[in-house]
């Protein structure tokens, strides 16, 4: 194995993410909402000016990311350059969400000033593909096929497009189940035997009544664009989004009232506390220990070590619950992915970077112990890191509790061009359930007649 570029801390200092990463991550596609009013806005002046392979041993390229990726990526340069010393890479940390914003406007002028290498979210993927379907190029004739089947289940489907790869998987976030163990234990609840979120509401009254303490914390008013992340989650868990394959609006589908149904009985139960002022709201509930749960990804385990460092040995992690007896409880519910820019004068060579990156254990892993990121890349997890146990999260082997899920059946979800627009739906539906005492089917009925009458979308039957 190639020896890491990278700092590596050692085992008991985990990675620590920076505000510009969490915030993307906690946001999910919350932040889309600026980037696609600018995507809807911009007409485009011209169809995208037709890049080349260039020489693939020979080129200067550049690479648009933010923060603590963009970081990571540099400190692989060095040991890229010793393999590639024809191609010289520059990455730019262009700040996020400005980055959203920057890709938008090169993309509208036909790719002029656009980076060969692109980190794109999921969430802005496809916006950018049905926008500029030559924005970005196919990374299939350049060698992608072959790593088909080396991503966790349902990354392949989410990059692809009408059989054009657009892009290579960097990370997969699963669904998480973070807990304090001391309060279930004091409530006389065991966290590991809930099966459902029947259960877990069972378990929630029980804790509510003998410590006081919430189940968990929603952002009731929406205050904040991710208001409805955990809903998004529950839909997840069902195998289902705010679209389907075809691009047809699913919220008045019966997963999506199982989830709000679910919620509600949470929030009647006085289970529920509010997070409204998003994500400091959210940092203070942790520090005050106001809720049992924490229902978020894999990266969000470096963040409470980082906020509640005294309370090691108090937590603990599993995958959430199912929604139905028997059902998953493992979802991947968001990734980050490098392309190739359409414009670009040097795609043979920015391929070779991004598969330098995002295809070798060892640059995964360099990354991961530098900045949390958990890689899309199943190999990557044969590494020690992935296995060592945290003395946080009571001994647990927290990394592999996350790669099960990520090699659990997970479907590729269609976040279509409309997601900003339908998180803005579902987040008013679901106050509305919260505050209001809102019947479930009928909110999601009338946001998905609204969603259908902003988007010129069908309604899936």
């Amino acid at each position: 194995m190639d020896a890491s570029p990278l700092n590596q801390p050692p085992p008991d200092d985990p990675p620590r993410l920076g505000p510009d990463r969490r915030r993307l991550l906690a946001l999910g596609g919350s932040l889309l909402a600026a980037g696609t009013s600018l995507l809807s806005a911009c007409s485009v002046t011209g169809a995208t000016k037709a890049g080349s392979l260039g020489d693939p041993d020979r080129a200067e390229i550049t690479v648009w990311s933010w923060q603590g990726p963009a970081a990571a990526m540099k400190a692989l340069v060095p040991a890229f350059k010793a393999q590639h010393p024809g191609i010289d890479v520059t990455v730019q940390d262009i700040g996020n969400p400005a980055i959203w914003d920057k890709i938008t406007t090169a993309m509208a002028a036909g790719g002029q000033g656009l980076a060969d290498v692109l980190h794109i979210g999921v969430d802005y993927l496809p916006a950018y593909t049905e926008k500029f379907p030559d924005g970005l190029a196919d990374l299939g004739p350049l060698g992608a096929a072959r790593y088909r089947d080396a991503f966790a289940d349902g990354m392949w489907q989410t990059v692809t497009r009408k059989g054009k790869v657009n892009a290579l998987p960097w990370e997969a976030n699963s669904a998480g189940f973070y807990y304090r163990a001391d309060i279930f234990e004091a409530a006389g609840v065991d966290g590991e035997a809930l099966a459902t979120w029947d259960d877990a509401i069972d378990a929630g009254k029980k804790i509510k009544k003998k410590t006081g303490v919430h189940l968990l914390g929603i952002d009731k008013p929406a205050s904040q664009p991710d208001a409805a992340n955990f809903f998004q989650m529950l839909l997840q868990l069902q195998g289902t989004f705010y679209f389907d394959a075809e691009g047809r609006i699913t919220l008045g589908s019966p997963e999506a009232v199982i989830a709000m149904t679910l919620i509600k009985e949470m929030n009647d139960a006085g289970l529920v506390s509010d997070l409204a002022g998003g994500w400091t709201a959210l940092e203070n509930s942790i520090k005050a220990g106001t809720a049992a749960v924490l229902p978020w990804p894999t990266w969000f385990g470096s963040i409470i070590e980082g906020l509640v460092p005294k309370e090691s040995g108090k937590w603990k992690v599993r995958l959430p619950p199912a929604v139905k007896p028997g059902g998953t409880t493992a979802a991947t519910v968001n990734s980050t992915h490098l392309a190739v820019a359409g414009s670009s004068k040097h795609q043979a060579a920015a391929w070779t970077f991004v598969e330098y990156v995002l295809t070798r254990p060892a640059s995964q892993e360099a990354i991961y112990r530098s900045n949390g990121i958990a890689p899309a890349l199943l190999k990557a997890y044969e590494a020690p890191v992935f296995h060592e146990p945290s003395k946080f999260f009571s001994g647990q082997h927290k990394g592999e509790i996350f790669l099960s899920a990520l090699k659990a059946r997970s479907p590729a979800v269609n976040y279509s061009a409309d997601y900003a627009r339908a998180l803005k739906t579902v987040a008013d539906a679901q106050t509305q359930v919260l505050l209001k005492g809102a019947d479930p089917a009928r909110a999601l009925h009338s946001a998905a007649d609204q969603l259908a009458r902003q988007t010129g979308r069908e309604l899936a039957s």
